[in-house]
């Protein structure tokens, strides 16, 4: 009996695709992220790993394709609806950047905090001065937007600090290393009690420009801003202005509307601006959590005809 086809169109180690032709004995395992890799046997394929929307473009009609599993966290480049059409079944990486972005997210913090970013640039200077600063992170307040695993793990780092820990999500329930959880409506009200303000959702009609001219209005003048969610979640215009007329201190960025950032955006000379290029994801560990923590849990359940565990994207969400 010929056997079944599995595209991982990532360029994983020996070891684990070993691991995954554990899990699935009956399946030939094609990996490479070479397209001349993985073309030969899209039509034939029943799961792909390292989905890019552009293999769509590849498949013929009657393709077997039932499970597509991506390599990124946000599934919002995706026609959903399209694929929800289709039948298929999308699994996201959503959880295997917890660590790196939980870290990157607390590098902005303190690094804003200690004035970090101010002596490097009078490091480059060779300028030797105080800055003037005072602040110090222990006991201050923080309110997270987003309580998936970034989120918890954010949390987590959080309460080591003594920090008063409040989490936003659509749905209130008791989240671990938290002490309040409130609604996107409770949150801004409450704006103004809060030193760190730490976006980390997803993009999706609700969260479109969710962080706008009235939100940080709201905002304490000593608030500084994370965003490592979605670019389109923030108004920049808004963020841009808020920045400039000092109505928040400051903010810390991974993400942009606009990818690469355009030379001439006012957040590259912004002295209350620290940025990143989109690499707050970025980990050694990356391929291995996703095939050892998502992928393979779900492809043991495929295999027994049972629904996946981890992450399957839910249509109507957006993720």
């Amino acid at each position: 009996m010929m056997k079944k086809t599995i595209i991982i169109a990532q360029n994983i180690n020996e070891e684990l695709k070993k691991e995954v032709e554990k899990a699935a004995p009956d399946y030939k395992i094609i990996t490479g992220k070479d397209n001349s890799t993985w073309e030969p046997y899209i039509n034939e394929a029943e799961i792909i790993a390292g989905w890019k929307p552009k293999m769509a473009e590849s498949l013929i009609e009657k393709a077997p394709l039932q499970w597509i599993q991506t390599w990124s966290a946000g599934v919002d480049q995706l026609p959903l609806r399209e694929y929800e059409q289709k039948g298929y079944t999308v699994t996201s990486a959503n959880g295997v950047h917890a660590y790196p972005i939980s870290e990157t997210i607390f590098a902005f913090l303190l690094g804003w905090t200690r004035k970090l970013h101010t002596y490097v640039r009078q490091q480059e200077k060779k300028t030797w001065h105080h800055a003037h600063l005072k602040k110090e992170m222990h006991e201050k307040a923080v309110l997270i937007y987003g309580m998936g695993a970034i989120g918890k793990e954010t949390a987590k780092i959080a309460k080591a600090f003594g920090m008063h820990v409040a989490g936003v999500r659509r749905t209130v329930k008791n989240t671990p290393y938290t002490d309040e959880v409130m609604t996107f409506e409770e949150a801004a009200e409450k704006l103004p009690e809060y030193d760190y303000v730490v976006n980390t959702l997803p993009s999706t009609k609700e969260t479109k420009h969710l962080f706008s001219e009235t939100i940080f209005e709201k905002m304490n003048p000593e608030t500084f801003f994370v965003n490592i969610g979605r670019g389109d979640t923030v108004d920049e215009k808004a963020l841009i202005a808020a920045l400039e007329q000092e109505n928040i201190a400051g903010a810390g960025l991974d993400v942009f509307t606009e990818e690469p950032l355009p030379e001439d955006h006012p957040f590259w000379t912004m002295e209350n601006v620290i940025m990143t290029p989109h690499t707050a994801g970025s980990t050694e560990k990356y391929n291995e959590r996703v095939i050892r923590d998502i992928f393979i849990p779900n492809l043991q359940a495929y295999t027994e005809n049972k629904e996946l565990p981890v992450n399957v994207v839910d249509y109507e969400a957006g993720y």
